[in-house]
């Protein structure tokens, strides 16, 4: 039986995202935030520089990807039932693989996020992929929760740019020319968003004295096959997330398990186009 209201599933196929309340039990998240916490900090232990001696991307967040091989003990929320469920309905595959995740935490003064579409970093050879963003702690609106695009995963123009104050000045503008709304609201401690690889999206910066701390996830159809990559990021990608996959072949190393399999297909329905 779907986890997701069939009004869940239209509304992320007709909008590129979705916020799904109360997802994940707010007991787990704490328990999972001080599991992440700690390897965040373990990551960024070797980096004593103050926010303002940081570039605009690092100044944007603190990333930290496949926490899940260093600690063992929070691969409960990377590989969490509902969360990894709710990915292949949304994305109506009958099963799904880790492509990867990583930790965003945005620190207190920490800037904006420019617009951008995550899928410009992937070599993966469809759309059959989704990023779950995962608050770990409720994320009022001046600590720069995630602002939606409305229906950019349509939106060509600017799926070439990497993240940076270029993609947000030409994203901005493809989007305001498009008449495209956005959507930006605070999230309750369990809500869940998933969003599409070429939904364009961005974050306001932390205007608030405590970090915001985001646990995010990307899943793809567990038959997702590799692209060539068309730029260096992508190369890196190919490089660092599945070693050793072939262009044209399905993607099955073992950093991208398979997390969740269904007798039957799920959804209702293709992936945002």
């Amino acid at each position: 039986m779907p986890i997701l209201a069939p009004e869940l599933l239209a509304s992320y196929r007709r909008d590129g995202f979705v916020r799904v309340p109360g997802l994940v039990e707010c007991a787990e998240l704490e328990r999972f935030g001080a599991v992440i916490d700690a390897a965040v900090r373990a990551r960024t232990a070797s980096d004593p520089r103050k926010l303002e001696e940081k570039t605009p991307y690092e100044q944007s967040f603190l990333q930290c990807i496949n926490l899940w091989e260093d600690a063992p003990a929070m691969r409960g929320l990377t590989f969490h039932p509902r969360i990894c469920e709710a990915a292949a309905e949304l994305i109506g595959a009958p099963r799904i693989r880790l492509w990867h995740d990583q930790a965003l935490y945005k620190e207190p003064g920490g800037g904006h996020t420019p617009w951008h579409a995550d899928q410009y970093y992937w070599p993966l050879a469809s759309d059959r992929c989704c990023t779950a963003w995962v608050p770990l702690q409720e994320t009022r609106l001046e600590m720069g929760p995630l602002a939606f695009s409305v229906g950019s995963h349509r939106v060509e123009v600017g799926r070439d740019l990497p993240i940076s104050d270029e993609s947000e000045a030409e994203v901005a503008a493809t989007l305001g020319r498009a008449a495209l709304p956005m959507v930006e609201e605070p999230f309750a401690l369990g809500d869940v968003s998933f969003h599409s690889g070429w939904t364009f999206h961005r974050a306001g910066p932390n205007r608030t004295e405590r970090t915001r701390e985001v646990m995010t996830v990307i899943y793809m159809d567990a038959e997702m096959r590799l692209a060539a990559p068309r730029n260096r990021n992508q190369e890196i990608d190919w490089e660092t997330w599945c070693p050793g996959a072939a262009v044209g072949q399905v993607i099955e190393t073992p950093l991208n398990p398979v997390l969740f399999s269904s007798p039957t297909p799920a959804g209702s329905g293709p992936s945002p186009s």
